[in-house]
């Protein structure tokens, strides 16, 4: 869940080619509680700030000389691989708002700004991007726990396969006990046999030897 702490505590670039208004942005913020504000005021440096820091929203002015807000936003793509451009345009000109959206902006303030109108629309697109990255980390999440119970589902299934093969391998082996079992009882009563046939043969010779010698 987003608190009012997690939005202070995002991570802001400000992105404009006039000193003047950085500093004014920079002020506003900082009298609103936020306590990570970064600025620049080369338009070529955005990307590689923004990937090595990954910022939560990047105030962007589309006004500016040699590299405008919206050949930062093309290039920004290049880095923000999840596709979510946190870019707030800020625009003198109307006619820049529509291609500044089309482009990625997810949102747009226009000149002179309305300070109390920009620090709400900070606001909103902050818990935007925050519940955003937060979906995203449980979902993350979610597939990672269905990746384990998934393995531990293969291992048991290869446990019990593993098993099964045991059990078979017994039941064989308990068979063919059984059946040398078989053959040595089979063995053994013949064995009883001839031995309980020649006792009574010699019995026979015994009586006999009497009968002619008594």
């Amino acid at each position: 869940m987003v608190t009012p702490a997690d939005i202070l505590n995002a991570r802001i670039l400000i992105v404009d080619d006039l000193e003047a208004n950085i500093a004014l942005l920079e002020q506003m913020l900082l009298q609103a509680g936020y306590h990570f504000i970064s600025s620049t005021s080369d338009p070529y440096r955005v990307c590689a700030l923004h990937e090595k820091n990954r910022y939560d929203l990047i105030l962007l002015d589309l006004q500016m000389p040699n590299m405008d807000g919206l050949q930062v936003m093309e290039a920004l793509k290049e880095v923000e691989t999840d596709g979510y451009l946190p870019v707030l345009a800020i625009t003198a000109n109307p006619g820049f708002k529509l291609s500044a959206l089309k482009a990625g902006a997810r949102d747009f303030v226009s000149k002179p700004l309305n300070l109390g109108e920009v620090l709400v629309r900070i606001h909103n697109m902050l818990e935007v991007r925050l519940l955003h990255l937060e979906s995203k980390m449980i979902n993350s999440r979610l597939a990672a726990e269905g990746d384990l119970q998934k393995e531990r589902i293969s291992e048991g299934k290869q446990i019990e396969e593993k098993l099964n093969r045991v059990l078979a391998s017994m039941s064989e082996h308990t068979v063919r006990l059984e059946e040398l079992l078989a053959e040595r009882t089979t063995e053994l009563q013949a064995t009883n046999k001839k031995l309980d046939d020649s006792t009574a043969s010699a019995g026979k010779s015994k009586d006999n030897y009497r009968t002619l010698f008594l």
